[in-house]
């Protein structure tokens, strides 16, 4: 198979007064199924989405809807159209000072539009692809890819197919459109005034009807290993992390809860020590002995104490329903070993307020990184009011103490949306 990537030359400047269509149809003559690749600007330009702005950074906020990453003074958004890009597209080149360009309003319905004008014009079968200017995640450099299309499926899929040794393809779908997109860039180039190209020998891409256009090539966010840059990630899990109080009853995979620790103990620490342990309860007979144990402790601890009667303790006792629903349980202790042995109480209280910070760092730590694994988490704080009973159940050290015990599991429903919460109250200066 051969096919040959042809410049449309002498295209002039481009503005919103500008018949689009009409002047790619007089440029060059067309054969059925060619495929035409438009560069957006000229798109842009064509519909109007010339703005003036003195501040780019402004209309780069306006067409945000998501951060993704941002270093220095480089933004990677979301757009409105789904498209994950630097800046969300706004470019200050190749438009008059003291405007901006934006993209497309709808890639796809440009390319409909232009599609069914060109076909019109020429009478010719065609498809026609939009397209912008990317970087890549892990690569350098720039290419261009396919943001709408019109009469041309945008990826092929391989998967079940057989490859030339007999193996099944597994992985395979193919971005057919940014693979044009690409290729046609090499006569358009970026500084040389061709904005159209013209793909000619593919003509069995084209189809009659227009088709999804650009749309699946836009990855869904629960397949997107990559959805965010490494500082959002942390801000967006630290931020997004709830309290999980109902769960399924789907298994929760005990390589991300080690995973979860490996990042717990590497929390701040008084004189290097390593305060932490952390008592993975895996199996339903250790968190059923260990949750029965607490529960018969609770109730006669309670119960001595006056104005409880048994209402008041079932009420009060069914709070650690959370720990028994849930999947997975978590037992964080303190231990001592390290510290100070100081003769007066000031200093004493001192040394293990100290420790006692150094394992909620450690445990803010696990709950971040489970949200990071896609698990919700409670971090309930029962184990602390029956500590040898939690110790005998466990078999753990007389010098370990438990603090609290954190449920984890899939979220058995979404949780509710937070208000965002600034740190103006929070915060005194001097």
């Amino acid at each position: 198979m051969t096919f040959q990537v042809l410049p449309v030359d002498g295209l002039p400047e481009i503005d919103a007064d500008c018949d689009l269509a009409g002047l790619i149809a007089k440029a060059a003559e067309y054969q059925d199924g060619d495929i035409l690749l438009i560069t957006s600007k000229v798109v842009s330009k064509a519909e109007g989405r010339v703005l003036e702005a003195a501040d780019r950074e402004a209309a780069i906020d306006a067409e945000t809807v998501r951060l993704v990453a941002r270093r220095g003074g480089t933004r990677i958004v979301e757009n409105r159209n789904g498209l994950v890009m630097a800046a969300a597209g706004v470019d200050a080149s190749n438009t008059a000072p003291g405007t901006v360009l934006l993209l497309p309003e709808d890639p796809d319905a440009s390319a409909r539009a232009l599609r069914t004008r060109l076909q019109r014009l020429t009478g010719r079968r065609l498809a026609v692809l939009v397209t912008d200017t990317f970087g890549r995640p892990w690569r350098n450099g720039l290419t261009d890819v396919a943001i709408g299309a019109a009469g041309l499926p945008v990826i092929e899929d391989h998967r079940g197919r057989v490859d030339s040794h007999g193996n099944q393809l597994a992985q395979t779908v193919t971005a057919t459109a940014d693979e044009l997109a690409a290729a046609a860039d090499l006569v358009k180039g970026k500084a040389t005034g061709t904005p159209v190209a013209v793909v000619r020998g593919l003509g069995h891409l084209v189809t009659a009807e227009d088709g999804e256009g650009a749309r699946p090539l836009i990855r869904p966010a629960a397949e997107d290993m990559f959805r965010l840059g490494t500082s959002e990630a942390i801000r967006e899990a630290v931020t997004q992390r709830r309290t999980i109080r109902a769960f399924t009853a789907e298994p929760v995979d005990p390589d991300a809860v080690r995973r979860a620790v490996a990042a717990a103990v590497t929390a701040p620490a008084p004189h290097h020590t390593t305060p932490w342990r952390f008592v993975l309860l895996e199996s339903p007979g250790a968190r059923t002995r260990l949750l029965d144990a607490m529960l018969a402790a609770w109730r006669r601890d309670l119960a001595e104490l006056d104005g409880w009667d048994e209402e008041r303790i079932a009420r009060r006792t069914a709070r650690g329903d959370v720990l028994r629903a849930a999947p997975y349980l978590v037992v964080p202790c303190l231990v001592m070993d390290g510290s100070h042995d100081y003769p007066d109480e000031r200093r004493a209280t001192a040394e293990r307020e100290m420790f006692t910070v150094a394992i909620g760092a450690a445990v803010q730590n696990l709950l971040v990184t489970l949200a990071g694994e896609g698990y919700g988490s409670a971090w309930v704080s029962s184990t602390m009011f029956c500590r040898d009973t939690v110790r005998a159940a466990l078999g753990l050290p007389d010098t370990w103490d438990p603090m609290g015990a954190v449920a984890v599991g899939h979220p058995a429903e979404p949780p509710r949306p937070r208000p965002e919460r600034t740190a103006d109250a929070f915060i005194e200066t001097r």
